[in-house]
C-alpha cells in the first residue's frame, strides 16, 4: 500500500509526460508517421494508423491516470505503451540503428535511439507499477495536495532536464573531439 500523497505525486508525473508526449505528436502526425516508418518493426502501411493510434492512446492514458477510477487500468495501459516502445526501441539497438529518431516527443525534437531511453522507459515503467498498488486510506490535506503539485512540476521539470542532456550528449561528446 502506498502513501496517497506518492500516488498523486506519480499519477500526476506520468499523466503530465504522457500528455505532453501525445501533444507533441499530434502536432505533426505526417511527420510523426514517418519517425514511426523509421523503426521498421511495422509495415510501411501500417505506420500512418500507428502513428495516430499511439498519441490517442497516451492521452486516455494520461486522463486515466488522474481518475481516481481508472488509475490502476491506466496504470497497465502505461506500463504495456512503455513496453512496446522499449521493444522496438531495443530491437532497433539490436541491429546497430541509432541513427533512428525516437520520436518520444514528437518529431520536432530529434533524439537518437539509445540505451539512456530503455532505462527512462524502465524508470517510467516502474512508476506506473506503483501507481497501480493499492492507496492508503488516509486522507489528503491542502497541504498534501500543494506538496503534490509542487513536487510534480519539480520532477517534471527535473525529468524534461535530464532528458534534454541526454538527448544532446552526442553533439556535446562531437564538440569535444580534437579536429
Amino acid at each position: 500500500m502506498i502513501d496517497p500523497l506518492i500516488d498523486l505525486t506519480l499519477r500526476g508525473l506520468l499523466s503530465a509526460l504522457f500528455a505532453w508526449s501525445a501533444i507533441h505528436k499530434l502536432r505533426d502526425l505526417p511527420a510523426f508517421s514517418q519517425v514511426v516508418r523509421g523503426y521498421e518493426v511495422l509495415p510501411v502501411a501500417g505506420a500512418p494508423l500507428a502513428a495516430g493510434v499511439f498519441p490517442v492512446v497516451e492521452l486516455m492514458v494520461a486522463g486515466g491516470l488522474l481518475a481516481p477510477v481508472m488509475h490502476f487500468a491506466s496504470s497497465v495501459a502505461a506500463a504495456a505503451l512503455l513496453l512496446v516502445y522499449s521493444v522496438a526501441i531495443g530491437a532497433n539497438l539490436a541491429r546497430g540503428r541509432r541513427d533512428v529518431d525516437c520520436g518520444c516527443f514528437g518529431p520536432a525534437r530529434r533524439q537518437p535511439l539509445s540505451e539512456w531511453l530503455l532505462v527512462r522507459n524502465g524508470v517510467l515503467c516502474a512508476g506506473a507499477a506503483v501507481v497501480g498498488l493499492p492507496v492508503g486510506s488516509r486522507s489528503l490535506t491542502s497541504v498534501d495536495v500543494v506538496s503534490a503539485v509542487a513536487a510534480c512540476a519539480s520532477l517534471t521539470m527535473l525529468w524534461m532536464s535530464a532528458n534534454q542532456l541526454v538527448s544532446q550528449w552526442p553533439r556535446m561528446h562531437a564538440l569535444r573531439r580534437p579536429s
